[in-house]
């Protein structure tokens, strides 16, 4: 993160060709003594009635990161038209400015960006090999 070098993003990502699974969380370099939290787990899937419009519901809630957890998910879901599981322990705590909106905005930016970049190349290189899901 720009804000906060010490601090990095870790995620895990599954593309299927009817879903995507995402795990998140944050980590100082260097530090590994503390466990993070388990954080959230949301599920959401893109309304078929309504394009602009998702549906999510959360598995698992805990409190600091289920708002964030839900506005990935769906975002997600809307853009890749796929449902999408996300968990996430992210803590802006640690940021240079210690978790203002702004930096968790722009972790959520880059976090999309990333995740539909590697979507993007999954399903070019699904349809390279002639695997389009047919």
């Amino acid at each position: 993160m720009p804000k906060a070098p010490e601090t990095s993003i870790h995620l895990h990502l599954t593309v299927n060709k009817i879903s995507l699974l995402l795990f998140l969380t944050t980590a100082l370099n260097g530090d590994t003594s503390a466990a993070p939290p388990l954080g959230s787990f949301v599920y959401a899937l893109p309304d078929r009635m309504n394009a602009g419009q998702t549906l999510s519901t959360p598995l698992c809630v805990y409190e600091s990161s289920v708002e964030f957890t839900t506005r990935l998910a769906k975002l997600l879901a809307r853009k890749t038209g796929k449902p999408v599981y996300v968990g996430n322990s992210i803590s802006f705590a640690s940021a240079g400015m210690g978790g203002t909106v702004e930096e968790e905005m722009e972790g959520f930016k880059k976090v999309v960006e990333i995740v539909m970049e590697q979507v993007r190349q999954t399903e070019d290189n699904q349809k390279v090999n002639g695997t389009n899901g047919d």
